[in-house]
């Protein structure tokens, strides 16, 4: 892997002032990113302000969005960009009054709420806006104004009341959208899908170059510029290369039907990175200081609330959210804590290093938060959505059989301790939801993976990609392998598409959807399979 010399210098040069392995405060983070991004380490006041009626071009180019549900609010997101493939994005550097508002109707005859916000040159000229005082699950309908500019028109859901005792919820499952691998066609489906909410597990961009004619897009209309046809390693390149995600219809239009729940994955800052540890294995501080520009504008290009706002090169990400009484949601971090990948990455036969007690996928913290939400969990359903697959995977029969070190297969005893606490802690009804591998899988979670008659703990509904690994197959090459050596997998398609699965208080129904295509643009969309598992009594039925 090769980064492009201008940025290596930049990164390189901003490392030498902060040579520890670690960002000790948020205050030495926020230096080190000012360091390399010229960026005011005080913060966003200070900006001067510009006439938004100034505005020129129609400055909402990337749509809107609205995520993080909570009974009484909902975040609302959008970000100026008149031109979104400059740097800069064509907005002066100084603050803009953008205007908010809230409706019970889609015509906002009924407003239920409105105001004024600030858009930062420091933060790219997003808006996160959290009006309270909604009510509990139920539709809303947003938009924004900048000048005598009008936002498309956003629909949100509020979340169900804490103690409500409701029977039915619908979410959908994400992941995976590698621009240059194909279009969004799924996203054009999953917008016309009737949702609660919709879960995105990781990799929203991809760090790769992006060429003129947008990858396998094969574009002869319009000529991508020469900034996407980089790796993404300075924080104007991630900037960038949101602007580019953010601009196509189809991701827009499932953001502005659904509200979305996001968490990342290594792509929204380099493949398969651990920690401080980069693929490459650059100094930590060299790696920290790109991942701290892409922490933050994931952040600004995320409808996320404050306290997921990084601090530097650090974001705490997991959060739990609920849904009445039905579900509890507690989103995982499978990247910013983890151990390195055992035995250099890869898939290797498991051994003393993979299976060594001390590794962790989720960090301590992150392990006893989750343990602990889930003693004091109420809910029918423990959904986990993370985003590595969680249950034994072996590429071949035999005992020869080798698993992924990336996945919870290289960190044995973190994946142990999380099925002990969900023991412990008396959940009945675990469901795991994953992203990452491009492919849709349906498993049973077992306690113990080489005993197939063991306890069933739970199910794993893994969901494919909406364009990463191009048009794909129903049946992989190894899918006969995989079958075989995987007694609890019950479903393996390795098409593009989402998943969604319908929570119920006696079962949850998850139906994989599937498109077609990729490569090339409107492919239909169809259910592939189907799976029900009942409410006291785990394992995965076919519907």
């Amino acid at each position: 892997m090769t980064h492009h010399a201008p940025h290596e210098q930049e990164i390189r040069a901003a490392a030498a002032h902060f040579g520890r392995r670690r960002f000790l405060t948020a205050t030495g983070a926020a230096a080190a990113l000012a360091f390399t991004t010229n960026l005011p380490g005080a913060g966003a006041a200070y900006a001067a302000e510009a006439d938004a009626r100034k505005i020129t071009e129609n400055p909402f180019t990337l749509g809107v969005a609205s995520g993080d549900p909570q009974p009484g609010s909902v975040v609302l997101w959008t970000r100026l960009a008149p031109r979104p493939y400059e740097p800069g994005s064509g907005m002066p550097n100084a603050r803009v009054t953008v205007r908010w508002e809230v409706a019970y109707d889609e015509g906002f005859k009924r407003l239920a709420g409105q105001g004024r916000a600030d858009a930062h040159p420091e933060f790219n000229h997003s808006v996160h806006i959290e009006p309270t005082g909604l009510a509990p699950d139920r539709v809303y309908y947003y938009r924004f104004r900048a000048g005598s500019w009008i936002s498309p028109v956003g629909r949100t859901r509020t979340a169900p009341a804490r103690s409500a005792e409701i029977s039915a919820l619908k979410l959908a499952a994400v992941s995976c959208q590698a621009y240059h691998d194909g279009y969004f066609t799924a996203y054009k489906h999953l917008a016309e899908e009737d949702l609660d909410v919709v879960f995105h597990l990781g990799d929203y961009l991809y760090e790769y170059p992006v060429s003129a004619a947008g990858g396998v897009r094969n574009y002869t209309d319009r000529k991508l510029p020469a900034v996407f046809n980089r790796e993404t390693v300075t924080l104007e390149d991630y900037r960038l290369r949101y602007a580019l995600y953010k601009s196509d219809p189809d991701l827009q239009a499932a953001h502005a039907a659904h509200p979305f729940i996001v968490t990342w994955d290594d792509h929204e800052v380099e493949n398969n990175y651990a920690s401080d540890i980069s693929e490459d294995h650059l100094p930590p501080a060299e790696f920290l200081v790109r991942r701290a520009a892409a922490y933050r504008a994931y952040w600004e290009n995320q409808p996320l609330r404050r306290p997921q706002r990084p601090q530097g090169a650090d974001a705490r990400l997991y959060r739990r959210l609920q849904y009445g009484q039905l579900a509890q949601f507690d989103i995982l971090d499978t990247r910013q804590y983890r151990s390195d990948q055992a035995y250099g990455d890869g898939w290797h036969v498991p051994g003393p290093e993979s299976l060594d007690p001390e590794r962790t996928l989720t960090g301590a913290a992150q392990e006893r938060w989750l343990i602990d939400g889930w003693r004091q969990s109420s809910a029918r359903w423990n959904v986990l959505p993370q985003q590595v697959t969680f249950s034994e995977r072996r590429n071949a029969t035999g005992s020869g059989y080798q698993l992924s070190m990336d996945a919870w297969d290289g960190y044995a005893a973190s994946r142990d301790r999380v099925l002990a606490g969900a023991e412990s802690a008396g959940v009945d009804n675990l469901v795991v939801l994953t992203g990452d591998v491009h492919v849709h899988y349906a498993f049973d979670i077992k306690k113990d993976f080489k005993e197939p008659g063991s306890r069933t703990a739970g199910v794993e509904f893994v969901t494919t990609s909406i364009a990463s690994g191009k048009d794909g197959a129903d049946k992989p090459a190894n899918w006969d392998t995989y079958l075989a050596a995987n007694p609890h997998l019950k479903f393996y398609n390795g098409r593009r598409g989402y998943l969604t699965v319908a929570l119920g208080q006696d079962t949850a129904r998850a139906d994989y959807r599937t498109v077609s295509a990729v490569t090339t643009p409107g492919a239909p969309v169809r259910t592939a399979a189907s799976f029900v598992t009942e409410a006291g009594d785990p394992g995965l039925k076919p519907a």
